[in-house]
């Protein structure tokens, strides 16, 4: 039998990146074999920089967030866990985390289906659209696979 690669998970989040919820799926994929983790924090922008050019925008925020969440799911996962801050768009910071670096599964972790902006774009479904297979965490807890098998 021959041992294979660890699967990489994409950990997609911003408000909700060091919530029970999301910990709770890191640690239960975690314990359903090899793999690795990375967060990725879409880079949220504010007022002007909307306007003029948000790749621009400074990343404070996005850091503060990698800086409170990276700890808690390195305890969840039992090992490292990378971060990136992606640009502002989910998506398109999530396409650009699977070009670069390759992907084989993603957790979006998300607010409460009733505030939910990222659920609202129907985010989950869009990236399941790039062949990989999507969990979508809410606030509540309730997890839902999308997307393509894996």
């Amino acid at each position: 039998m021959e041992a294979s690669a660890p699967r990489r998970v994409l950990v997609v989040a911003h408000r909700t990146a060091a919530t029970p919820a999301l910990l709770e799926a890191v640690r239960e994929r975690a314990a359903r074999g090899p793999c690795t983790f990375t967060l990725l924090v879409p880079n949220p922008v504010h007022g002007f920089d909307r306007v003029m050019d948000p790749e621009d925008a400074e990343s404070g925020e996005a850091d503060a967030v990698l800086d409170l969440a990276l700890p808690l799911l390195e305890d969840a996962a039992g090992a490292r866990v990378e971060g990136m801050v992606g640009v502002a768009e989910p998506l398109a910071a999530v396409q650009d985390a699977v070009n670069l670096h390759g992907f084989d599964e993603v957790i979006v972790s998300t607010l409460s289906r009733r505030v939910s902006r990222w659920l609202r774009l129907d985010l989950p479904s869009k990236i399941g659209g790039l062949g990989l297979p999507v969990t979508t965490v809410t606030a509540e807890g309730a997890t839902k696979p999308v997307g393509a098998a894996g």
